[in-house]
């Protein structure tokens, strides 16, 4: 009997730096809705982190991150469902990971052809803090069936801490 779990497909991150332009015009695409939503209350001042979450919320699709951490290292699990290798871009830092997606729209599917009543389904930036520093060069990152997948060992001056520490 086969078996009828899909494949996981691996992605290769990207250096932060190269992923620093797509980040930069997604806060760009915030704080000019963000703007907008001040405008909109007559200039009212004191609201500012009021309106950048609200652009946030308006502009990028929620994602939902599991992160478990053990003596050597984390696991970190993302809901991206909907989103394809292709319109993914991570990149993988000592002490944080980033995730960039961009929905392709001449790339959806037919259940997928239907205009979106939210907008949010095609934008994607979530930066995860790590409490400790990992080693990038031996990080795995796949995505399966809508989530994606990494796994991050600890550096290994991290690893060496923890043991001096218990």
């Amino acid at each position: 009997m086969k078996s009828t779990k899909p494949r996981a497909t691996p992605l290769q991150p990207c250096d932060a730096e190269a992923l620093q332009q797509d980040m930069q015009e997604i806060q760009l695409a915030i704080a000019r809705r963000a703007y907008e939503l001040f405008e909109s209350r007559n200039r009212e001042h004191g609201h500012d982190s009021e309106d950048w979450f609200q652009a946030e919320a308006e502009l990028l699709r929620p994602v939902s991150v599991a992160i478990s951490e053990s003596a050597g290292g984390f696991s970190i699990r993302a809901n991206l469902a909907g989103f394809s290798g292709k319109e993914l871009k991570v990149s993988i830092e000592p002490a944080r990971i980033a995730i960039v997606g961009r929905k392709d729209a001449g790339q959806a599917t037919e259940a997928e052809a239907a205009p979106s009543a939210d907008p949010r389904l095609d934008l994607i930036l979530r930066l995860i803090p790590l409490s400790s520093e990992i080693d990038p060069e031996a990080a795995v990152v796949e995505l399966q069936a809508g989530v994606l997948r990494f796994e991050l060992p600890k550096a290994a001056k991290a690893e060496a801490a923890a043991a001096g520490a218990a």
